[in-house]
């Protein structure tokens, strides 16, 4: 019987010399060798040092710089990026953009997972807020008030409010990937085109979002959420569904 060597799980496949140089930094930006804000070794060294060439290097300094770990500057020695779960969601933002725009049912996905994020999120922020949170929570309704009849503004205040839901949590994966999915959802116009007499039904469900986290009513929090995403999700509508709606 002929076997296909092609085929076997055990070739042996060799690898480009960028992407060893790619990992060799990785490693010792994982160890500490390169710590966040440390300037890069020059292209010279990292040659001499991995015994590759310029363009071997360069190609791997350039992956790493697309990915967010070092910063390139031209005329200065490349460096190390502080990496923070803020940062690294960033970088997917684009892509995130392109996939909600081609395929739009990523979007009715995505409100699902808000909502059920959120709901988790008031939960904790119903068990942990400090005096000062609910304060700032009760700010932040008050500014929203004051964005009446500004559609854009008033969703932005909208936005920074769940924000600081979720920065009651202290926990910065948590923050970083609700404002993700805020940022991700705002790019909908039809949420502006649609909001309008909608903003004291808003309010009033803010203000009570707000006296259930202040009571530790955590159930409540999380009933009141829901209903408050399940009125407010169909505004968000998919760029193409608002076009054919006017």
């Amino acid at each position: 019987m002929k076997h296909d060597l092609h085929a076997s799980p055990d070739r042996i496949t060799r690898r480009k010399l960028s992407d060893q140089v790619f990992d060799r930094l990785r490693e010792m930006m994982a160890s500490g060798e390169l710590p966040a804000g440390a300037p890069m070794p020059s292209e010279r060294d990292l040659m001499e040092r991995f015994g590759v060439g310029r363009p071997a290097v360069r190609e791997a300094l350039q992956h790493m710089q697309t990915m967010g770990l070092i910063t390139i500057s031209h005329g200065e020695r490349s460096r190390v990026n502080e990496l923070s779960a803020g940062s690294v969601l960033e970088r997917v933002d684009d892509v995130a953009r392109m996939l909600l725009s081609s395929e739009p049912e990523q979007l009715e996905h995505l409100k699902q997972a808000r909502r059920m994020f959120e709901c988790g999120l008031v939960r904790v922020a119903a068990e942990n807020a400090t005096a000062q949170d609910v304060r700032d929570l009760r700010e932040l309704v008050g500014e929203q008030r004051a964005r009446t009849g500004d559609p854009a503004a008033f969703v932005t205040a909208d936005m920074a409010f769940h924000s600081r839901i979720a920065q009651i949590s202290a926990n910065p994966i948590l923050v970083a990937t609700s404002q993700s999915m805020l940022r991700w959802l705002f790019q909908y116009h039809g949420v502006l085109l649609h909001w309008s007499g909608r903003e004291k039904i808003t309010l009033h469900e803010h203000d009570d979002i707000v006296d259930l986290i202040a009571a530790r009513d955590a159930d409540g929090a999380v009933a009141a959420m829901q209903a408050h995403l399940d009125r407010s999700n169909p505004l968000y509508l998919h760029a193409n569904a608002t076009n054919r709606a006017d």
